[in-house]
C-alpha cells in the first residue's frame, strides 16, 4: 500500500508531504543561493504564481519548492497529516 500523503501549498498546488525534508524561510543568504543553484540546475519548482516566496521546501529528490504559503502554515499541514497517520 503506498503511503503517500498530500498537502496543498497554495493556488491548487500540492505536494507528497512524506518527501519533504525541511521546511525553511526564503530571507538567508544561503537559501537565496541555494534556490538559485536549483533554478541552474533545473531542480526548481516555483508554485508562487508570481506572488512572494513566503516559504521553501527542499524533498528528498533533490528539488527546491517555493511556496506563497507561510511557514507555519505549511508546517501545521505537514503535523495535521502526521498525527492522522498516527
Amino acid at each position: 500500500m503506498d503511503n503517500s500523503r498530500f498537502i496543498g501549498i497554495g493556488y491548487g498546488s500540492i505536494i507528497n508531504a512524506s518527501r519533504v525534508i525541511a521546511l525553511v524561510s526564503p530571507e538567508s543568504a544561503p537559501i537565496k543561493r541555494l534556490i538559485q543553484e536549483a533554478r541552474e540546475k533545473g531542480n526548481l519548482v516555483d508554485a508562487t504564481y508570481g506572488r512572494k516566496t513566503r516559504s521553501v521546501l527542499i524533498m528528498d529528490s533533490g528539488h527546491i519548492i517555493l511556496s506563497l504559503i507561510t511557514r507555519e502554515t505549511v508546517g501545521s499541514r505537514l503535523s495535521d497529516r502526521n498525527e492522522n497517520e498516527e
